[in-house]
């Protein structure tokens, strides 16, 4: 027969293993991903390129109308996240502020060089979970979830050079983060925000 102090050290110790399963799956992870599949990611990316170019200040381009704008834009790698970003910019430019845009800097009487510095989107999960992905059979990043907040954002960040010869005067970053949350629990997950 064990001992009180026997079966108070097992449970212990039970305890402790436990505790350490528990803090090692409390922790967060983010995964930034490159792909637009399915429509919840397209509208995340497309709508944080509409709101961050909704942001352009007045006054930046007050003096720009009826002249003829030439966009040159860069980001890390052509992408068709950065030529969306680009007709985006171009429409929101021409209705807002009653310019012309070209396509050659021959034609242009102005220039804006705009400098992506994020258009895509990230994941992120926060909380406790069991990673079980070690498992055979099961992918790297496969969890059983016990409560956790699964975050999934889309994301525009930019500034931009503009003048006569696109470098005499710099923005401020803008920035525009579009999310969709959700509580995530062993069985279910329950959406806390929605896309417009």
């Amino acid at each position: 027969m064990p001992s009180p102090n026997s079966t108070v050290a097992a449970t212990l110790a039970r305890l402790a293993a436990f505790a350490i399963v528990i803090a090692m799956a409390g922790c967060s992870s983010r995964q930034v991903q490159d792909s637009l599949v399915g429509s919840t990611a397209q509208r995340l990316v497309t709508h944080s390129i509409d709101q961050v170019v909704g942001e352009i200040p007045e006054e930046n381009f007050a003096d720009f109308a009826g002249q003829r704008l030439y966009i040159k834009s860069h980001f890390i790698e052509r992408t068709r996240f950065r030529d969306y970003a680009d007709q985006r910019l171009a429409v929101e430019l021409s209705r807002r502020f009653d310019v012309e845009i070209v396509d050659t800097l021959e034609d242009a009487d102005r220039v804006i060089q705009v400098f992506y510095t994020s258009l895509g989107t990230d994941q992120g999960k926060l909380g406790f979970f069991l990673p079980v992905g070690y498992i055979p059979g099961l992918a790297e990043t496969t969890s059983i979830n016990l409560v956790t907040l699964e975050q999934f954002h889309g994301v525009a960040e930019m500034y931009y050079y503009f003048g006569e010869h696109g470098y005499e005067q710099r923005s401020e970053m803008l920035q525009s983060r579009v999310r969709t949350d959700a509580i995530g629990l062993p069985v279910i997950t329950i959406p806390i925000s929605q896309l417009p």
